[in-house]
């Protein structure tokens, strides 16, 4: 006997539940819509009961189906678009560096600062310092422009100068940014392949962590003790580290991670783009076996070893600047030289941040206060920062600007 009420006086059981044919979707929520309609007119919310048991006989998953769709329509929106990406990208460096220099600098007086710049830096120093930062970005242009002669790429030497000014400047706005932004500049004002110019910059990486790797080795040997107190102070353990790198987790996510290259490998063979990514990776591979084809080795090591040089007394010459640093010897330089080199690669612009705390850690190790390390490497850092915008400017400005009248 049905129910005369028009609202339904209990929900069905799960066993009535199964033995019920389930209606089809489009006849329920129409039969829905239309109660619905009448229990309107009835007032209340009746209809809120058996809306419920409408949804109590369907599947569910539709619902959750529906929703999930619209979640993720509005996720690729806001998430997804390249604008975001590009923000984002932009923002979380900014913000990972300057929440590192907060919690460095969080009791620091920033009025020492301007009396130290107006009163107490030597501007002579300084001024000296940036010359030697300027002439290992125009260095490292010149050893460029070698690298790419082996692949029947010519450049003018203003050009790729120009490109390392803009990339050093592009990499203070998104981190490694300027590895691609330099071989964009050479793609189009001299129209060789970005592939084979990125493989060249690949080449460049491998030989400067090659130059670090050399550097430290010597640190390490004049300088053990020194970076064996500032492992205890900051609580990193050589044994504990070694004992890391040297677990069965490590080897197996190697293995991993050789098995993943092996299994894309075999599935991007068989997709009919797999012959553009090959050309691709044999224009990457072009350039970085350039170096074997380099016609003067003895003048690209000298263009390397001057480049570090030129790193060196760019951050060296600034102890001279200070009254409380210029006593400082040409080891603990090295010393702070090389920790800064490690700091610079994590993924904030120029290092900001992780580079303030290995300076001002290790330099305290040598005597100089933590107030004193803080205004170096503040100011130290900033300057450095300011030459490197300015170059970038400069060089932006300058590209169209030399390559119309070349053109004309």
């Amino acid at each position: 006997m049905s129910d005369p009420s028009p609202f339904p006086t209990r929900f069905p059981s799960g066993e009535e539940y199964r033995k019920k044919p389930v209606e089809r979707a489009s006849d329920g929520l129409w039969t829905a819509k239309r109660t619905i309609k009448e229990r309107l007119k009835l007032g209340g919310f009746g209809f809120v009961p058996y809306l419920w048991k409408t949804f109590y006989l369907y599947k569910a998953k539709y619902v959750f189906k529906i929703v999930g769709f619209f979640s993720q329509n509005r996720y690729n929106r806001i998430f997804m678009n390249k604008p975001f990406k590009r923000v984002l990208k932009s923002i979380l460096p900014l913000a990972l560096g300057g929440g590192v220099l907060f919690w460095v600098y969080r009791d620091f007086d920033f009025t020492t600062v301007g009396t130290v710049l107006c009163r107490e830096m030597n501007w002579g120093w300084m001024s000296l310092s940036l010359m030697f930062g300027m002439f290992s970005h125009i260095i490292r242009g010149w050893r460029w422009k070698q690298t790419l002669e082996p692949m029947g790429a010519f450049p003018k030497t203003d050009n790729c100068v120009n490109a390392i000014f803009v990339s050093y400047a592009a990499n203070l706005v998104i981190p490694r940014l300027g590895e691609i932004s330099r071989c964009g500049v050479l793609a189009r004002y001299e129209k060789i392949p970005f592939a084979k110019s990125l493989g060249t910059v690949v080449t460049e990486r491998l030989i400067d962590a090659l130059c670090v790797a050399v550097i430290t080795v010597i640190t390490l040997g004049l300088q053990w003790k020194v970076f064996h107190r500032f492992f205890e102070e900051t609580g990193i353990g050589i044994s504990g580290m070694a004992d890391r790198f040297t677990s069965a987790h490590v080897y197996v996510i190697l293995g991993c991670t050789v098995a993943a290259v092996m299994l894309l490998y075999y599935l991007l063979r068989r997709l009919p783009v797999f012959g553009r990514i090959k050309g691709v990776i044999y224009n990457v591979w072009e350039g970085i076996t350039s170096l074997k084809k380099v016609k003067n080795l003895s003048l690209f090591t000298a263009y390397t070893l001057f480049i570090w040089f030129c790193y060196f007394m760019h951050f060296y010459i600034a102890f001279f600047c200070f009254s409380f640093t210029e006593q400082l010897s040409v080891g603990a330089a090295l010393a702070m030289f090389t920790g800064g080199a490690f700091a610079v690669m994590a993924p904030t612009p120029a290092g900001a941040g992780p580079w303030h705390f290995v300076i001002i850690s290790m330099m305290s190790l040598y005597g100089v206060s933590v107030t004193n390390a803080g205004i170096f490497a503040l100011v130290v850092h900033g300057i450095q920062t300011f030459l490197v915008v300015l170059l970038g400017i400069y060089g932006m400005i300058l590209l169209p600007f030399t390559n119309k009248i070349k053109n004309q």
